[in-house]
């Protein structure tokens, strides 16, 4: 059962955008490093929908689902099970080990923990110090 809409509704968004890049985009930027950089947002938002833990546990988890893939594709996982000819199983996992999707994967992350900061504790924002002689 979905807990949180406000998480739900990007993580559809995000994976939307990540169909069509798969689907329609064909150049060496975006698919190759876009891709894997919102991969792990759309995992934490995914998450998120589901569970009510707190912001740091959901992003490493989504961070290490993402890396348990692309160690997969390390060890050639879909060979090994023989579904390197399903073009679904190819699609979710991939099919090749590459330091920088581990690297776009940990981008994500990061770019996770600031939003939620962010969200938190917006910037610019002025604390107001009580004055303790009240």
């Amino acid at each position: 059962m979905i807990k949180s809409y406000r998480y739900f509704t990007p993580a559809l968004l995000l994976f939307l955008l990540e169909m069509l890049i798969a689907r329609y985009v064909h150049d060496n930027i975006i698919r190759s490093y876009g891709g894997d950089f919102l991969a792990v947002l759309f995992l934490y938002c995914l998450i998120k929908s589901f569970f009510n833990i707190p912001t740091l546990k959901a992003a490493l988890l989504a961070l290490l689902v993402a890396y348990a893939i692309e160690i997969s594709q390390y060890f050639h996982l879909t060979r090994l099970l023989d579904l390197q000819n399903s073009k679904t199983i190819k699609l979710l996992l991939g099919n090749s080990f590459s330091w920088t999707d581990i690297l776009c994967y940990t981008g994500g992350f990061v770019l996770i923990i600031i939003i939620e900061q962010c969200r938190i504790r917006p910037v610019g924002a002025i604390q107001r110090i009580s004055n303790p002689k009240k």
